[in-house]
């Protein structure tokens, strides 16, 4: 059951957009959607314009129903072979066969090490990644994945170096804004975090989805600092931009595994603006989107529990 808390919020899950126009309207209005199903190795890795929507199953395959009209880039990885990159068109649904080579490239092994290791030993995870930008030493996805792990391990000047790596590596690329963010985020340098987060809206185009749940979360820990202080009128200010970037996140998130968190962040932040409308319909949108999802039962209980007190 998901905790309605401070704490559990303070937490920024994503690596991820939502096909819903989710904004402050009680009947947000719905784009139209596709459904893509990817072929290829059995689990492979598969995201969408940098967003990761899941593995394929033992058949090699993977469906993905919440994915807006309009050009996307599909990549996909698997351990022991090439990443594979292949273009959406702007109308296609239906199987896209993404055929994958085998690889002997040692940094890309090293990189598929890297990033098995990230969720068993972190040392290991950052030995590999190391071992991969040494081995290309333009590797910026590589880069990217040590900052990000060195910063989970508290290894703060490191992981600057790795994002100066990255950006060597790729100038202008979002990713490390947003990692920089982050790593701000966590040292209290909420400002900084700030004015990175945005570069990396700049640097994307806009399509950022990390860096605006980033800027969500920041809004949203300032409107509670405002309102223990009795400053309501900042409050509800903070409240308000928090709203505003959490709903970009989830648009862009798209049905990503990622948004499930971001639906109940936004919809408490609309609770706590007395909005219940809103709040009610970010919830249901949920169901929509993840009727089978462990946490649908929660989901349910909150518009039960905003019902009532309409």
């Amino acid at each position: 059951m998901l905790k309605r808390s401070s704490y559990f919020f303070g937490v920024l899950i994503i690596t991820a957009a939502l096909g819903l126009q989710i904004s402050a309207q009680a009947n947000p209005v719905r784009p139209s959607l596709r459904t893509i199903i990817i072929v290829t190795q059995p689990d492979s890795g598969v995201w969408l314009d940098g967003v990761l929507y899941g593995r394929t199953s033992e058949s090699g395959e993977l469906s993905i129903s919440t994915v807006p009209l309009g050009r996307k880039m599909i990549r996909v990885r698997c351990d022991g072979f090439k990443e594979a990159l292949k273009p959406l068109l702007p109308a296609q649904s239906g199987k896209v066969a993404i055929p994958l080579t085998k690889t002997t490239d040692p940094a890309e092994l090293a990189f598929q090490e890297a990033e098995r290791q990230t969720a068993i030993d972190r040392s290991k995870a950052v030995e590999a990644y190391e071992r991969a930008t040494k081995l290309r030493p333009a590797y910026a996805d590589a880069y990217i994945g040590l900052a990000r792990t060195l910063s989970e391990m508290g290894e703060t000047e490191r992981a600057e170096k790795a994002i100066a790596g990255a950006r060597k590596a790729k100038p202008g690329f979002a990713e490390a804004s947003v990692v920089e963010g982050r790593l701000l985020k966590s040292g209290g340098e909420d400002d900084k975090a700030i004015i990175s987060y945005k570069r990396s809206l700049k640097e994307s185009g806009g399509f950022q989805p990390e860096a605006y749940a980033g800027l969500g979360l920041i809004y949203k820990e300032r409107a509670e600092e405002a309102g223990s202080l009795g400053d309501y009128v900042k409050e509800n200010a903070n409240y308000k931009e928090a709203a505003k970037y959490l709903a970009l996140s989830i648009k862009q998130l798209s049905g990503a595994p990622d948004s499930v968190v971001m639906y109940q962040v936004l919809g408490l932040v609309y609770e706590q603006q007395k909005k219940p409308a809103q709040a009610i319909a970010v919830y249901e949108e949920f169901l929509r989107f993840f009727p089978s999802h462990a946490e649908a039962e929660a989901f349910q209980s909150f518009i039960v529990q905003l019902k009532k007190q309409q």
